[in-house]
């Protein structure tokens, strides 16, 4: 479907309006910034497809995304328009989400020899940041746009506090194994306040910076680069943890999950692991 232009620059200069004050709504309701961009993004879409907002208008938009995107992109997409109904008092034009069958597996999950060989590699060729940055993300399960927003201050006191949808407030600590060896750098580098992960300018490196490398790592050292890459170690984390302690909703409260069913999959195996698995038992 050949993407359409706003039927007038009036039309054009409204919907602008409309989006800042959405802006404003969503900062108010304390959405990330992440969720904002998403939710921006797609009432763009919406009135680039569709020129008013109704039942009839709305159900198209929901074949559209149907059409042309997975299951997880129509329903945000879906969220994100329910959300922009409520800021315009519509609420009968709401959606339902579409159901789909979660997948029985994890996929694209690092393998733990992966992991030890990716750290090993980037501390022997003096890649510290990156070294910190991946132990981080494995080690605590923090998102990769919640690790650029860590301070020194953070590991100094061994914690970080977060907010995720909802206003909700959730405390991620930082083992020990971690921030030791952690400090040891920052204080050898003389770096005491700020930032911990920075690019060559001294600049806060940004989410795309460390996923670039990543994947630059990946080439170098020859790994699989579908599972080295930011998220691989929040799953490498939860993975480890429900191994080592069976509390799902403790970890559930450790990711940040809304509900206690996003966790459940961390008690399924990876599809590399059932393959193995399979192949070792199944010998008739």
């Amino acid at each position: 479907m050949a993407k359409q232009r706003f039927s007038s620059p009036e039309t054009e200069e409204r919907c602008r309006t409309c989006l800042e004050e959405f802006h404003s709504y969503l900062d108010f309701q304390n959405k990330s910034a992440n969720t904002i961009r998403a939710y921006l993004f797609t009432v763009r879409q919406f009135y680039e497809l569709y020129p008013t907002i109704n039942t009839e208008n709305m159900l198209l938009y929901k074949c559209y995304l149907i059409d042309h995107y997975k299951p997880q992109t129509v329903n945000l997409r879906i969220r994100a328009m329910n959300c922009f109904q409520e800021f315009l008092n519509l609420p009968a034009t709401r959606l339902l989400m579409v159901r789909y069958q979660r997948r029985p597996f994890l996929e694209n999950v690092i393998s733990q020899a992966d992991y030890e060989y990716l750290k090993n590699c980037l501390l022997r060729d003096g890649k510290t940041n990156y070294y910190f940055a991946v132990r981080i993300m494995a080690g605590t399960g923090l998102r990769i746009s919640e690790l650029i927003q860590l301070q020194v201050k953070d590991i100094q006191q061994g914690y970080v506090d977060l907010y995720s949808k909802g206003n909700r407030m959730r405390r991620v600590y930082i083992p020990k194994n971690i921030r030791r060896p952690c400090l040891k750098w920052l204080i050898a580098s003389d770096r005491t306040t700020g930032y911990i992960f920075l690019n060559r300018s001294g600049e806060r490196i940004t989410a795309n910076g460390i996923r670039n490398q990543l994947c630059y790592f990946a080439s170098i050292y020859n790994l699989d680069p579908t599972v080295v890459h930011p998220h691989s170690f929040r799953h490498l984390f939860a993975k480890n943890f429900i191994e080592h302690c069976s509390d799902i909703a403790m970890l559930s409260d450790i990711l940040g999950h809304e509900s206690i069913e996003t966790t459940r999959i961390y008690l399924h195996r990876s599809s590399t692991e059932q393959q193995q698995i399979f192949n070792q038992v199944v010998n008739w």
